[in-house]
C-alpha cells in the first residue's frame, strides 16, 4: 500500500477522502466506498496501489474510442474497485469486490510491458481505474516519458483538483454518461451527475480527445426523448463532433431487466444525430452506427468489422474526398 493523495485529517481521529465527490468520512481501519482506501494508523492509504485484476492486449476500438488511432493496439490494465454501486455493472466481479490477490506491479514493469508488446499505450480501463488514482498517475508519467499514449475509460467521478493533475498526462479518454437523469445516478448508482459532467468539460478544456459512452437499458434510460437530451448536452457543451457510443444493456450483476434491442438503439442514434456528427451503436450486431462517415459529404472514411478496422476514406486527419476536418488523432502515435 502506498500512501494515498487528496485526503486531510478532521482533527476529530477521522480522515476525509478529497479524491472523489463522495467525500468520504472515515475512521481508523474503514474503507471508502470505492473498496480500496483505507485508514491505517491515522493515514489514507491506497490500498489497491500495483493490485491488477486483468491485463490483456485490446484493439482500440474496444474502450471504445474511434476516432483515436483506429485499428491500433492499446495494453490495457485493470485493477480493483470503483466509486459507483451500479446494479447493472458488467465488470462487477472485479468493481464492487474487495481485491482478489496481493502480487503487486510496479508503474515501470507495466509501461515495460506496454512497450515490448508493440502497443500503442497504456489503457487504463475494466473497473473504475480513477479510483486507483496514485497507481494510474505514476504509470502515466512513465508512460508519457516513454512516448506512450495513455488512455482513461472511466466514470468520470472525480473531483477538479485531483482531475487536474491527472489530466495533463492522458491523451484520450472514454467518459461513461450513463443518464443525463440526475434521478438515474442518485437511484442506480448512488451517486451525482454534475460531478460527471463537470469532469467532461474539464478533460475537454484540457485538450485531451474525448468521446462519451451511454449504456442503453430498457425502462430506465432508452427513450428517444432521454437520449437525445443527452446527445444535445454533448453537442452543447463537448463540441458537435464529440463521438457518442450507445451501448446496448446485456442483464449483468444484480439486475435482470431484458436486454436492450436493435430496435431501440436504432431510434436512439437517429434522435442523436439531430445533435452529433458521430454517433455509434455497440454490443449489437448489424451495419447501422458502425462505420465512420464524413459528416459532411457522407463519404466512408473508417470501415468495421466487430473490431478489424480499415482506413479508407482519411487523409491525415480531413476527409479524402472534400477535405472536410475529422475531429480526432489519427496520425501515428508519438
Amino acid at each position: 500500500m502506498r500512501v494515498a493523495k487528496h485526503w486531510r485529517a478532521t482533527g476529530d481521529g477521522e480522515i476525509t477522502c478529497e479524491l472523489c465527490p463522495h467525500g468520504c468520512v472515515l475512521g481508523e481501519g474503514a474503507t471508502g466506498r470505492c473498496k480500496v482506501r483505507t485508514v491505517r494508523g491515522g493515514e489514507l492509504f491506497a490500498a489497491g496501489y500495483g493490485l491488477v485484476s486483468s491485463a490483456a492486449m485490446d484493439p482500440i476500438e474496444k474502450k471504445p474510442l474511434y476516432h483515436f488511432h483506429p485499428g491500433s493496439a492499446i495494453f490495457s490494465i485493470g485493477g480493483w474497485g470503483c466509486n459507483f454501486a451500479c446494479p447493472f455493472c458488467q465488470n462487477w466481479t472485479i468493481s464492487q469486490q474487495l481485491p482478489a490477490e496481493r502480487g503487486t506491479h510496479s508503474p515501470d514493469k507495466i509501461v515495460a510491458k506496454a512497450r515490448s508488446s508493440d502497443s500503442v499505450g497504456i489503457a487504463y480501463t475494466y473497473n473504475e481505474p480513477l479510483v486507483g488514482f496514485e497507481f494510474v498517475l505514476d504509470c502515466a508519467e512513465r508512460a508519457a516519458s516513454a512516448g506512450l499514449v495513455n488512455v482513461l475509460v472511466t466514470n468520470g467521478y472525480i473531483r477538479p483538483g485531483p482531475a487536474a493533475e491527472l489530466l495533463p498526462f492522458v491523451d484520450a479518454l472514454n467518459i461513461d454518461i450513463k443518464s443525463i437523469d440526475e434521478s438515474f445516478y442518485r437511484e442506480q448508482c448512488r451517486a451525482k451527475l454534475g460531478p460527471v459532467l463537470d469532469f467532461a468539460v474539464q478533460a475537454r478544456a484540457a485538450g485531451s480527445h474525448l468521446e462519451v459512452t451511454n449504456l442503453v437499458i430498457p425502462g430506465l434510460n432508452d427513450t428517444p426523448s432521454t437520449v437525445e437530451k443527452l446527445a444535445a448536452w454533448v453537442s452543447g457543451n463537448l463540441g458537435k463532433g464529440t463521438p457518442l457510443h450507445l451501448s446496448a444493456y446485456r442483464p449483468q450483476y444484480k439486475m435482470k431487466t431484458p436486454p436492450t434491442t436493435t430496435r431501440m438503439l436504432e431510434e436512439a442514434l437517429k434522435a442523436c444525430r439531430q445533435h452529433l456528427s458521430y454517433v455509434y451503436l455497440g454490443n449489437v450486431a448489424g451495419s447501422m452506427g458502425r462505420d465512420t462517415r464524413c459528416a459532411s459529404c457522407g463519404a466512408t472514411l473508417v470501415e468495421r468489422r466487430g473490431y478489424a478496422t480499415r482506413v479508407v476514406g482519411l487523409d491525415g486527419g480531413s476527409c479524402a474526398a472534400c477535405g472536410e476536418a475529422v475531429p480526432g488523432v489519427f496520425q501515428p502515435a508519438r
